[in-house]
């Protein structure tokens, strides 16, 4: 309890034995019972306060229709050939989609013209 052994404990008990003496020892252990049995109770309501908030907050949500997988199983599709993820290195001389406009140029560049 509270990571207090016997022996602490006791010692605790002890003290207050002395402190507040034999006759005023019932009468401070019946209201420290009533302060902790207040305690449960206020905190038994909060909990339930906070419960309360979070389902009608989870009611007011709208729930999104989930879109449908992509293939019919339901299963992730498998995995490309290379390690990397990426596409593989397009050959040499073959021509590769325009790339992605820079800060420096916001347009793209011209299409190029076909080899042939």
């Amino acid at each position: 309890m509270f990571g207090i052994g016997f022996q602490e404990m006791l010692v605790i008990l002890v003290v207050v034995l002395i402190f507040f003496g034999p006759k005023r020892l019932p009468d401070l252990a019946k209201s420290l019972g009533k302060g902790i049995a207040e305690f449960k109770k206020a905190s038994e309501e909060v909990r339930k306060g906070i419960d309360e908030a979070v389902r009608e907050s989870e009611d007011e949500e709208p729930e999104a229709d989930p879109a449908p997988p992509a293939n019919a199983t339901g299963t992730d599709p498998p995995a490309p050939a290379n390690a990397t993820g990426t596409d593989p290195p397009a050959p040499a001389g073959a021509a590769g989609p325009d790339p992605p406009p820079t800060a420096a140029n916001e347009s793209p560049p011209p299409p190029s013209a076909p080899k042939g």
